[in-house]
Parts: C-alpha cells; structure tokens; sequence
C-alpha cells in the first residue's frame, strides 16, 4: 500500500484579484521507505504542494485527491494531518515568542499521543531525550528554554526543524527547501538529521531549487515541476542533468 497518493491534484492560491490556479492536475505516489525530491523553477508549484498537502489556509483545492496511507487528507484540518503522521517543515521557519521550545516539543507530544489513545511521554525522559537531539545537531541546548526560532539564525531554525522531526517521527515528512540559506557545515548536519529519519516505515518528499543537498540525502525519485504538474521523473541523474543543463530544456 502506498504512502501518499496524490491524483490529480489542482489547486489555487488566494489572492485580492480571487483564486489563482497553482496545481494544475499533479499526480504523485510516494511508497514506505522512499526519498522523493521535487524541483523546478520558481512559481512552478513547489510550495504549493507542501502548503496545500498540510492544509495551510489560503489556499483552495479545485480538484483531485491526497490521500495519506487509507486517510483522506484534504477533508482534515491541519492538527488531524499532523496527528496522522504529516509532517511538514517550512521554507521561513516562523518565530513563536514567549512559546520555548521544550514546552512546544512537550505539548506536541502530549497531543500525539492524547489523538492515537498512547501514554504521554515521561517528563524527565522527554527532556533528556530532546537534549540529545539538540547536542547531535550541534544546537545548543541553552535553546530550548528560548522561544520557538525566536533570535534563531537561518542555519539554527533549519536545524531546530529537523530536531522537531526525528522527535515526533511522522510517517511522511514534506520539507520545504529545507536547504534555503544553509552554509556547507549546517546543510551536512542537515542532511544527516534525515538520513537518521529516513526509514523503511516512513517517506520524504524533499523540496529544493538545487542540487547540491541531493549529494547528502540521495533521493529514490527526482520529480521536475513546471507550471503546476510534474513533467519528468527520473533518479539522482536528473537533478545532475538539470544542475548541467537548466529547466528551459524540460519547461
């Protein structure tokens, strides 16, 4: 049974002037234990797809379906997505004053567990087990007693993501250029971090304009999107053919 499937999914952004079509028809199928990267040029659908899969206001569905292993998801609100295992880390990673960290990780978990009938996790066992994670991505634990991202450099609100991540172990994590303004020392801990996710339970739909994290976190599938449908599918050769050679060829 697959993971994700997505059928001919369109849909459209909200703006002043009314619905702008984005999605025009994608289909998709992510199976447990793949790695699919999407790219394309800008405005082709990439964040779209994420925001729309997580049920983000703003945005319409015209048609088609997403359908997380047997569940329906665009009938769900957001929190009912992420209690079924969707996971979705953002391009700008917002700030959440006065929320720390610890206590953001601990009420996530309380209400995952609360939603699947599980006993919450053990206070002290909880902390101890986040501030492992914090030291294996080279955060400083000093942050979690911070506000979510608040003062977080770009390279520190990456990592705090993928931290979130390997703590709440979704089924499908989407993440939305996740590579955005990393330098090489933060993109290869980055990486690390999902590879460490990565299993044969679970998927990634990985989103990215560029090649070079496909280096660290070699993907099953590369999917190419223009004009809101995919129009090549390929393995890690093709994100190497559109590093040589641009999207013009394809779009």
């Amino acid at each position: 049974m697959s993971l994700l499937s997505v059928s001919n999914l369109h849909a459209s952004v909200v703006t002043d002037e009314g619905p702008q079509p984005i999605l025009k028809g994608l289909t998709l199928q992510v199976n447990p234990g793949e790695v699919h990267a999407i790219m394309g040029p800008n405005g082709s659908g990439k964040s779209t797809l994420a925001n729309v899969l997580s049920g983000r206001p703003g945005y319409t569905v015209d048609g088609g379906t997403a359908v997380l292993g047997n569940d329906p998801l665009l009938e769900l609100e957001p929190f009912e997505r992420a209690q079924l295992g969707l996971f979705l880390a953002f391009q700008y990673p917002v700030e959440i004053p006065g929320v720390s960290n610890m206590e953001f990780l601990k009420a996530s978990m309380d209400s995952l567990a609360r939603a699947r009938g599980e006993e919450q996790p053990n206070t002290a066992t909880f902390m101890k087990r986040v501030r492992e994670l914090a030291s294996s991505l080279d955060l400083d634990p000093a942050f979690l007693k911070r506000g979510v991202n608040e003062g977080f450099s770009g390279g520190e609100k990456k990592r705090n993501e993928i931290m979130q991540l390997l703590l709440l172990d979704p089924k499908l994590a989407v993440l939305d250029e996740t590579d955005s303004g990393l330098d090489i020392d933060a993109l290869q801990t980055v990486a690390e971090g999902v590879n460490r996710y990565r299993s044969s339970d679970n998927g990634v739909i990985l989103i990215t304009h560029y090649q070079r994290l496909l280096d660290y976190i070699v993907p099953d599938f590369v999917h190419v999107l223009s004009n809101g449908s995919i129009v090549q599918s390929g393995d890690k050769s093709l994100a190497l053919e559109l590093e040589a050679k641009g999207y013009a060829w394809l779009t």
